[in-house]
């Protein structure tokens, strides 16, 4: 179908592009990207969107985002979570491979894909399992997982205990120039940790995870790449002196990307409260200076990217007491409106939070996507910045309805979302609390 969308503000970081413009579409990929009211000749527009005040912003790419399939259907589904991911803006996803069955057979990667592709809604790229079963002995056949449709290879939150195992994983993917994605984490330091290991953990008598956890596994990583020359991202950075580690190595020039979850821009490990289950995340929310030095780590480029880290968890797992309950928060349908909250505060432009949500995580996953130039795949979003709301489990499409930002003023909302040029999320006809500006 030929859609044209008129008249609103289109934020591109790739195209440097930021100012009124219209969109035009066509089977399914953009054939114009023009000044408003410069319609392209002979472009007849079988539907036409107004988005005057509305943002229209390349689709986002999130780089975890646990879908729950296959094995775990009853925390959520493909469906209710791709829907969910619709109406966060997000068109493209990354989901780990800590699934049951584990993906570690081309078959199921292919089945997922599959699946996904039915769905006609956001676009799936696996992570591959790094070792069969997640069990950090023995390698997978990662050339063929590639060729099944996996963009990268990860343990998900299983550590590789046995650093041989690693150090082959990082040869291996080397060889065919694949990318390792790693959440640095030493076990053995780690194991039964539930918050960070400070002054409030202490005082609320949890067990705690050191930041040492993962600067040591940081420096392991960073040795095994000078010797092997692997490509590796880091997952979900959490720490001061993680990022500081991560700022000397690509000063180093290694070739290393890494990335955030949404909710340790906001939150330090003062956010548990009285032991809120919703504020148990894995890695834990830390202190307040390591968050200050993550938000200066996206400013000065040090993390590349922003993610969900999207984990439904349902209320049987959750709702315990916090030692207890299984780690994880929904993520998909707020990590936009999350990051421009911080963004607006702190003086941030709205060009660098697309870079962050959209085009380096699709560089990182070279996937075809992130930006709308002319001739790609027509997978944008459109923002009203100006409608807020707030969040709670009936403004929540997904199946995950916890999260520590339950009850939270919002301000912005994703008013629709496409993928091919298909319009798999139109709320446009809901009216916003207070008129755009």
């Amino acid at each position: 179908m030929r859609v044209l969308i008129k008249n609103g503000r289109v934020i591109d970081p790739a195209c440097e592009t930021d100012g009124l413009m219209d969109v035009a579409i066509a089977a399914g990929r953009i054939v114009s990207v023009s000044p408003a009211g410069e319609m392209p000749d002979g472009f007849d527009a079988a539907r036409e969107i107004d988005a005057t005040g509305l943002w229209v912003l390349p689709g986002l790419v999130d780089l975890s985002a646990r879908l729950r399939e296959p094995g775990y259907e009853y925390r959520a589904t493909l469906e209710s979570e791709i829907e969910a991911a619709m109406a966060g803006g997000v068109t493209s996803l990354c989901c780990p491979p800590d699934t049951d069955p584990v993906l570690d057979e081309p078959g199921l990667i292919e089945m997922l894909k599959f699946k996904a592709q039915q769905l006609n809604l956001t676009k799936v790229y696996p992570l591959g399992a790094l070792t069969r079963g997640l069990a950090g002995q023995e390698l997978t056949e990662m050339a063929e997982l590639t060729e099944a449709g996996c963009v990268g290879f990860s343990q998900a939150e299983q550590p590789i205990e046995d650093a041989r195992v690693l150090l082959r994983a990082m040869q291996y993917a080397r060889s065919f120039n694949l990318t390792v994605f790693l959440r640095p984490n030493e076990p053995n330091l780690s194991r039964g940790g539930v918050a960070h290991a400070g002054a409030y953990a202490s005082r609320m008598g949890l067990s705690g995870v050191p930041v040492m956890a993962e600067t040591i596994a940081l420096q392991m990583y960073f040795e095994m790449m000078r010797s092997t020359g692997a490509r590796v991202h880091i997952c979900r950075i959490s720490s001061a002196k993680g990022v500081e580690l991560i700022r000397q190595a690509k000063a180093e020039g290694l070739p290393i990307t890494c990335d955030v979850g949404v909710h340790h821009v906001h939150l330090t490990d003062i956010d548990i409260g009285y032991f809120d289950p919703n504020a148990h995340l894995v890695p834990p929310l830390r202190e307040q200076r390591d968050r200050d030095a993550i938000r200066q780590g996206l400013l000065d480029g040090t993390i590349d990217a922003i993610c969900s880290d999207h984990t439904p968890v349902d209320d049987d797992f959750k709702l315990l007491p916090f030692a207890e309950s299984e780690a994880g928060a929904t993520g998909l349908e707020l990590l936009l409106a999350l990051t421009l909250k911080w963004a607006n505060g702190a003086g941030v432009p709205a060009h660098r939070v697309v870079q962050w949500l959209s085009l380096n995580p699709a560089q990182i996953i070279k996937a075809q996507a992130g930006a709308l130039r002319v001739g790609m795949a027509a997978d944008l979003c459109l923002f009203d910045p100006n409608h807020d709301w707030v969040v709670g489990p009936q403004t929540l499409i997904s199946q995950g309805k916890h999260t520590p930002f339950n009850g939270f003023p919002m301000m912005g909302k994703v008013k629709a979302a496409m993928v091919n040029g298909h319009l798999g999320y139109d709320d446009l006809s809901v009216k916003p609390s207070r008129a755009a500006a």
